[in-house]
């Protein structure tokens, strides 16, 4: 609480006296903190721990710059944005958080109370989330029922999300109310379907339809990775980073033999590609 207290106080000084930080607003920090937010990511991916550490000091920096241009304004302040998330928390984890147990003294009425519901009673049927399959779907039922929640089950997907990590959260959303395969094997035969189609329009040549399948392909491999327990974007940007030490080892080859990648042949660049491969194991 000491070090969040000296942080609040380092950006009120820096609002107050530096003529960056006072003229800043909610536009123009936004594709900062998108810039932030990628740099988190991508120090997770590597899990540079030290790395990690400064990342989240910086997209925590955002969050709190937001919610002081917030008390500006009148609006909210960090205090409520904490807050507002505790009880959203609390209200979403009924079965920690169930009425009996909540106060020292005696059950508080909980936050979020739908319209037309007493406190409370919309928790006893989500009480029993045992397994953390139980809590995905007790969450997408709570949300629903919260007055300024989702008003429909895939709202709560953002429009601004990259599109192969907005795939897998709808089709996660989609789960979590029932609607999915029964078998995760049977997803197969969706991928191969979808193949099948993309390359069809392929030989037609006809680009929009081509584009279009490609699409419901990629959208079924998501869904297979889903259905396996393995993240299509963590896995993505594995196989970039691969790309990327592999190439880089051509090129590297390349300027120390003094011979321009455009003049080598791709049997001579396929050979380092394999040197690099076999120096990875």
């Amino acid at each position: 609480m000491k070090a969040f207290g000296r942080l609040l106080d380092v950006l009120d000084q820096l609002r107050q006296k530096c003529p960056w930080d006072k003229k800043q607003t909610n536009e123009s920090l936004r594709p900062n903190t998108i810039e932030e937010t990628y740099e988190l990511c991508d120090a997770l991916i590597r899990d540079d721990r030290k790395n990690i550490c400064k990342e989240l000091g910086d997209v925590l920096m955002h969050v709190m710059f937001y919610a002081k241009i917030g008390s500006e304004g009148g609006d909210f302040d960090m205090a409520d944005v904490c807050n507002m998330q505790a009880d959203k928390l609390i209200f979403r984890h009924p079965h920690i958080y169930h009425p009996s147990q909540v106060g020292a003294e005696e059950p508080k009425p909980l936050p979020y109370v739908p319209e037309g519901e007493q406190a409370g009673e919309q928790q006893r049927p989500f009480a029993e989330a045992k397994t953390s399959e139980q809590v995905l779907q007790n969450w997408e039922q709570i949300k629903l029922k919260e007055k300024d929640g989702n008003k429909t089950v895939l709202s709560g997907v953002p429009s601004a999300l990259p599109s192969l990590i907005k795939a897998y959260r709808i089709q996660d959303k989609a789960r979590n109310v029932g609607f999915d395969w029964e078998k995760k094997e049977d997803v197969w035969d969706k991928v191969r379907e979808e193949l099948g189609e993309l390359e069809a329009e392929l030989r037609q040549e006809d680009k929009e339809r081509s584009t279009n399948e490609l699409g419901d392909f990629l959208f079924s491999v998501i869904n297979a990775a889903r259905l396996y327990k393995l993240n299509p974007d963590n896995a993505l940007e594995r196989t970039n980073q691969k790309f990327i030490r592999r190439f880089n080892y051509i090129e590297q080859h390349s300027i120390r033999a003094g011979k321009p990648l455009t003049d080598m042949t791709l049997e001579e660049m396929d050979a380092l590609w394999n040197e690099a491969k076999s120096m990875e194991h």
